[in-house]
């Protein structure tokens, strides 16, 4: 009764490897590791929101959320949250819509 339970990752992950294994015709014991992602190194320190290169890139945005003022500037995303107030404060962009977790803006 019931269907066939899903594989964990790391049973997908050998299954997979075991698969590989037989198409090139070697067999291999070990495992081989999942290529590591290198991490971005995320500022702490907002850039200066009166700097008018900074406005000049926010007003070529159509839309401003905390993610992608984060990426685009490198920041961390609570960095980035209170960058967007201060910026919403200073009357450089507006509140458009939002929940508890997202604020949306637009540029002034």
């Amino acid at each position: 009764m019931g269907g066939k339970k899903k594989l964990t990752l790391s049973q997908a992950e050998k299954a997979l490897m075991r698969e590989e294994q037989k198409k090139e015709g070697k067999k291999e014991t070990k495992v081989k590791e999942p290529a590591r992602v290198e991490k971005k190194v995320t500022s702490v320190i907002p850039p200066n929101p009166k700097d008018d290169k900074i406005i000049k890139e926010i007003q070529k945005m159509k839309v401003l959320t905390p993610y992608t003022v984060a990426s685009r500037f490198n920041l961390r995303l609570s960095v980035a949250k209170d960058f967007l107030e201060e910026l919403h404060r200073q009357g450089v962009i507006s509140y458009i819509s939002g929940g508890g977790h997202i604020k949306i803006y637009k540029p002034s």
